[in-house]
């Protein structure tokens, strides 16, 4: 793997943290104090809409999706795109700016992978264009799935319709004023094969029988404007040209969505980690105690030392794993996917919680990123598959490639 970036990842790096450094950082907070007013609850900052055009226009837009969904993608590779991640994560809300946020990055791939014609035009296209916004509904409240085998969401055909039944949650999006589409996992065959049974359809927003029982917090935070819901779907209408691929092959769309949206996740979140560590750097060498300046102490100099150790490695083994992914597909890079899944969320964790001890009282308060931060880490443990399920997986697949080499 060549460490070096290319000239043109150079060139959009440098145009992206410009940007940060002009228009984002010195709205930052800004855009918090907006966002918790309870009276904005739901509704966009204005600054971001401005912020997208800007961006758009300097050709700083949709830079995540992967080379081979010409004439959408910008052509860059996931390698190629990782280090611009990283810089978008240094600010939570910083990606939506370049069109590059989840769950719409994810979205829009399988949208340009799977999608009709109709599809791309009605959805696609306006979600490239960053005028609306959309959801995936697949983890369910009674069953454990982020395995997508265990959904219960039924999707069975009646005549030119598909009739879709019920609960979803953390359905991220959902309280976007702009979102205008769902894509749901549900089973079409519950007696097909274990990995056939499922299907990917698409819902429109307001669809009737779609009702958002509430809003789920984070840590106690609504995640306004866009928010994670708990939905009920009630005899959902649909016609049977919504559904994507074909019946049964939601599994397969699935595991084709969730590889560069790992790599996305995790570079954003060595960006994250980054910037907590910067911002300990400033405080201890702006804190006096007993006597000296916080980074005179030998504790305090062996935790950042140990949290650059911690980023350095978390972003050479993402860049490994996309390197994978481009050079050997989802199927074979699964294994270094999975352990970005595993290490770099709980690296995020341990450095900022590390710049929090620094800062007192004011690292667990709103006057710096740094909660934020840890609490992104922690919700990433949970987001496109918890820990567990990842190690699992990753020492069954180490065991037969010992037992076979």
């Amino acid at each position: 793997m060549e460490f070096k970036y290319n000239q043109r990842t150079s060139e959009l790096l440098d145009q992206i943290q410009r940007f940060m450094q002009e228009h984002i950082y010195p709205i930052e907070k800004e855009i918090y104090e907006f966002t918790h007013n309870p009276d904005n609850l739901w509704v966009v900052p204005p600054q971001i809409e401005e912020l997208k055009a800007k961006a758009h226009s300097m050709g700083l837009w949709n830079l995540f999706l992967p080379h081979e969904y010409e004439p959408y993608s910008p052509g860059l590779t996931n390698l190629e795109y990782a280090p611009l991640a990283e810089a978008m994560g240094r600010v939570g809300w910083a990606s939506e700016v370049f069109n590059c946020s989840a769950p719409d990055t994810g979205n829009m791939e399988v949208l340009a992978r799977y999608g009709t014609e109709e599809h791309k035009k009605q959805w696609l296209e306006p979600l490239l264009a960053g005028k609306i916004r959309s959801s995936y509904l697949m983890t369910e409240p009674q069953v454990a799935s982020s395995d997508a085998t265990n959904v219960e969401t039924s999707i069975v055909r009646e005549g030119d319709e598909f009739v879709i039944n019920g609960r979803k949650w953390w359905s991220s999006c959902v309280f976007d004023p702009r979102n205008k589409i769902y894509i749901l996992m549900g089973k079409t065959d519950p007696d097909a094969s274990r990995h056939t049974q499922q299907s990917m359809i698409l819902i429109p927003a307001g669809t009737e029988g779609v009702k958002i029982v509430r809003p789920l917090k984070v840590m106690n935070d609504l995640h306004s404007p866009h928010g994670h819901a708990e939905l009920k779907l009630t005899n959902v209408r649909v016609p049977v040209d919504n559904l994507l691929l074909g019946e049964g092959r939601g599994f397969e769309i699935a595991q084709g969505r969730l590889g560069p949206g790992r790599i996305h996740h995790c570079m954003r979140l060595v960006g994250a980690a980054d910037r907590a560590l910067e911002i300990m750097c400033r405080r201890v060498e702006d804190r006096v105690a007993f006597g000296k300046k916080l980074s005179e102490q030998s504790s305090i100099r062996q935790d950042i030392a140990k949290s650059r150790c911690d980023i350095e490695q978390a972003r050479l083994l993402t860049l490994w794993a996309a390197d994978r992914l481009d050079k050997e597909g989802n199927v074979a890079a699964k294994d270094a996917i999975g352990m970005i899944k595993i290490v770099i969320p709980r690296m995020v964790q341990e450095v900022a919680d590390r710049a929090m001890q620094v800062h007192g009282g004011m690292g667990i308060c709103q006057d710096t990123p740094l909660p934020e931060i840890w609490t992104y880490g922690r919700l990433v443990r949970f987001a496109d598959g918890p820990d567990e399920v990842h190690m699992s997986q990753l020492a069954k697949l180490t065991i037969k490639q010992v037992m076979e080499s």
